[in-house]
């Protein structure tokens, strides 16, 4: 299983009044760069990736679409909640961000791109603030989900 799991997830979800409480309120101070810049980074790369695993095999596009559907509201609902939390700061756009890896145009390519964007977001999951662990939560729990479905 590549993906974080159902217990990882929650654990993340549970945690995240602890690490609050640990002093993770100050987490997202001006001087320190937003984890879900790379989130969103990750989901347009992946929006671009499934495109292309499309692009390349045009029979795999039933299995493929959803996860492109997918990817691309994570990364349009993280970009929200970055530009909610900058508040008059200069917002980082991530639409013409570089892609997070090279995964190959391959639905094991994309499996992998998907899985590993669901294990970043556990991992950020833990160090964020209440207000925004059940967005990135959900990122995860999808990210998962789809790397078992296009095994």
């Amino acid at each position: 299983m590549g993906g974080p799991t159902r217990r990882q997830v929650l654990a993340a979800i549970v945690l995240a009044p602890a690490a609050l409480a640990a002093g993770g309120c100050g987490l997202l101070d001006d001087a320190t760069p937003d984890p879900l810049v790379a989130l969103a980074a990750q989901a347009r790369a992946d929006a671009a990736l499934a495109a292309a695993v499309v692009a390349a095999d045009g029979l795999l596009a039933g299995r493929v679409e959803p996860v492109r559907a997918a990817r691309t509201a994570h990364a349009e609902a993280l970009e929200a909640e970055i530009a909610r939390r900058a508040d008059g700061r200069a917002a980082v756009s991530t639409a013409a961000a570089p892609p997070a890896g090279n995964a190959p145009a391959t639905l094991a390519g994309l499996r992998e791109a998907v899985a590993a964007a669901g294990e970043a977001a556990t991992t950020a999951a833990l160090g964020l603030p209440a207000d925004r662990v059940g967005l990135v939560a959900s990122v995860a729990a999808c990210c998962g989900a789809y790397a078992e479905v296009l095994t």
